[in-house]
């Protein structure tokens, strides 16, 4: 708790009036990768409270779309067509599609993490399992060229993973921004220029 409280992005998402602090992970992302223009359709998964979409939403603008998907019930957000339900079902795709008026995908974002049980494998596992599921709905939803940007933890499976990424993007980059504590084994995987099906 008293880390949460002093922590530096705790605070400048405050001041800055972001959701969350990890907000300035996909800032610094998009600093040095210029992922996001205005124009493009992005979705962003596991979207709850909406830190990555507040962000995303003013860089694409009026003439984009994002579409933000959670299990969870996410408050409002100017700009952003907030979706609840599970990704991997029919009902929830259906629903993508019809908020999206079937416009083509161009960047797929995941800030997805388990709730963490504190069993090293079984935490990695799970982590693995919903980056499986973001590379899933990026493979069948992305255009081609398209673009993924995925959270992922050090541990068993990694490897494997990456390996599929680079099965369907053209290039797979790592990246740790500041913003992420040091102590976590998190980073993300920036999979570029999603390969046309054969």
């Amino acid at each position: 708790m008293h880390e949460h409280v002093t922590d530096v992005y705790v605070r400048r998402a405050k001041q800055d009036g972001y959701r969350s602090r990890s907000a300035y992970k996909l800032l610094e992302i998009l600093e040095k990768d210029k992922l996001v223009r205005a124009g493009m359709t992005v979705v962003d998964l596991g979207a709850a409270p909406g830190g990555w979409s507040q962000v995303l939403a003013p860089i694409v603008g009026a003439k984009g779309q994002v579409i933000a998907l959670d299990l969870l019930e996410m408050e409002p957000l100017r700009g952003v067509v907030a979706i609840r339900g599970d990704f991997s079902e029919e009902a929830t795709l259906k629903l993508l599609e019809e908020q999206s008026g079937n416009r083509s995908i161009d960047l797929v974002v995941s800030d997805m993490a388990p709730n963490i049980s504190g069993v090293g494998l079984v935490d990695s596992a799970r982590s693995i399992h919903l980056a499986e599921l973001a590379h899933e709905f990026a493979r069948n939803r992305l255009k081609p060229g398209g673009d993924l940007l995925v959270k992922v933890f050090q541990g068993a499976g990694l490897d494997e993973y990456r390996k599929a990424l680079s099965g369907t993007f053209a290039s797979v980059a790592v990246r740790k921004p500041k913003a992420s504590r040091d102590r976590s084994s998190e980073f993300y995987l920036l999979a570029r220029g999603k390969k046309q099906e054969a």
